[in-house]
């Protein structure tokens, strides 16, 4: 694996970003107010300004017939909703909750929590009426995950997190379904292709974690090695807690995943972006080195959290650390 910084883009990568424009300022990077987040990567490419790089990406991955068919081709479930049924079943928000959670678990969702959805999680463009949030988790198989950077010889690791992705958007379909089955308005959303809702905060808010030093959430039970789905709806819920564990705290020491990166895209430390104090990945470096490996993922591969086992070991010690009893996780 190429070490931090001994990488180096081919400059004509950056001819794809119109003249200017760097992809941090679209982020927010350096910004003192609170805003929403502007669509960047992910979405269709007339909704951003970095929507030419956002073709010649996709290209690339369909261009190898292993990541077109687990991207484009892969098993996603139900592609457009039912409908609503007309006779709506009432229940309190706690049992609806528990419905909620029983079915997503058992329907391919290895985490899931709930959160009151909060404005600034809406990309700018976009609307979102539905006051709730289900968010789910969905496990990678670390072995896999393990071999990147993928190429197009070997694509086991980047075909880890498509599996994931697939598995993510049949969760939130099923899940949404369940929902619109009893009667009210449910909307899935799913990777890797973003819509309206950014899940990162969201999960964050739910109690799926903190926020590592390589801008993906840290699980007290699966680390890094998970992805994210999620059900906006009108359905009475309980929003779940926060839960912090001290993982933001054993990132401040540890180098790991800056170490591991090989365009150096990983601060050391927490930057300023749209008005909160948080860790982030530079985006301009970061997606030459995303690009050229079909999806990276070496940093969530290399927490130290992410290896089998090792996440509930280390929330117990530092929430220790911490002085604080470990809590349930999600």
């Amino acid at each position: 694996m190429t070490r931090r910084g001994a990488w180096q883009p081919d400059p004509s990568f950056y001819d794809l970003f119109p003249p200017g424009v760097s992809g941090n300022a679209i982020n927010g990077l350096g910004e003192p107010a609170q805003r929403p987040p502007t669509p960047i990567f992910w979405h269709r490419p007339e909704r951003e300004a970095l929507g030419r790089l956002q073709e010649e990406v996709v290209a690339r991955f369909n261009s190898v017939p292993a990541y077109r068919d687990v991207y484009a081709r892969g098993d996603r479930g139900p592609r457009r909703p039912d409908p609503v049924a007309d006779a709506r079943v009432e229940r309190s928000a706690e049992q609806w909750t528990e419905a909620v959670k029983a079915f997503a678990l058992a329907h391919e969702a290895d985490l899931v929590g709930v959160a009151r959805l909060d404005p600034l999680w809406v990309f700018e463009g976009y609307a979102l009426a539905d006051p709730f949030v289900v968010v789910l988790g969905i496990a990678m198989d670390h072995a896999a995950l393990s071999r990147v950077p993928s190429t197009a010889e070997d694509p086991e690791g980047q075909l880890e997190v498509a599996r994931a992705y697939n598995r993510g958007a049949r969760a939130a379909m099923r899940l949404a379904n369940f929902i619109r089955a009893h009667g009210y308005d449910a909307h899935a959303h799913q990777g890797p292709w973003a819509g309206a809702l950014n899940m990162i905060p969201a999960a964050l808010a739910c109690g799926f974690g903190e926020l590592g030093k390589h801008g993906s959430i840290i699980n007290r039970r699966l680390g890094s090695s998970f992805r994210l789905a999620a059900v906006t709806t009108a359905l009475p819920l309980v929003a779940d807690p926060p839960d912090a564990f001290g993982a933001d705290a054993f990132c401040t020491r540890c180098q790991v995943c800056r170490n591991a990166c090989p365009p150096d895209a990983i601060f050391d430390l927490k930057q300023l972006v749209r008005g909160v104090e948080k860790w982030y990945v530079d985006f301009d470096k970061c997606i030459p080195y995303f690009n050229e490996t079909y999806g990276c993922g070496i940093c969530i591969a290399v927490c130290p959290w992410s290896a089998p086992g090792r996440a509930p070991k280390l929330a117990e010690r530092w929430a220790a650390r911490r002085g604080r009893t470990p809590s349930t996780a999600p």
